[in-house]
């Protein structure tokens, strides 16, 4: 069986809010969404769903309580340089924290970016060369 992720799903508090930032930064609605209940995106070849976080909780069987860094971090690469700052201005105006601001990245040769969506969620920008885009926006990395 191949590795792969199919869904992120996001546990926020508040779904429409959640759903506002994410459709500020450009993501479409899937009509598969239930309104009030999920909201569905595509994400090249894998979905986001934004859910309420009680309920994945409850779904997972564990706690919904928990703040602060949870150890995981999402990343959106992107073709160019200047889109890294970019897209944390985007970020950034549709209610996102900025905790890292962009720059020239001391661990590969690019430039990186993070902000936290409105539940805390981090999201890096990064620009890459090294991690080449496919046409399709895929990201592939060197064998």
């Amino acid at each position: 069986m191949e590795p792969r992720v199919s869904l992120i799903t996001l546990g926020v508090s508040d779904l429409e809010r959640a759903r506002r930032f994410y459709e500020a930064l450009g993501w479409v609605r899937s009509k598969a969404s239930v309104a009030g209940e999920v909201a569905f995106y595509q994400a090249g070849g894998s979905a986001l769903a934004l859910w309420w976080r009680e309920r994945l909780a409850e779904d997972a069987m564990v706690q919904a309580a928990g703040h602060g860094f949870r150890g995981v971090a999402l990343a959106q690469n992107v073709r160019r340089k200047e889109e890294v700052d970019q897209l944390l201005a985007d970020a950034a105006a549709a209610g996102g924290v900025i905790t890292k601001p962009a720059q020239d990245s001391p661990h590969f040769e690019g430039r990186s970016g993070y902000f936290a969506d409105p539940d805390g969620h981090l999201w890096e920008v990064a620009w890459n060369p090294s991690f080449p885009l496919g046409e399709d926006g895929s990201l592939r990395l060197p064998d």
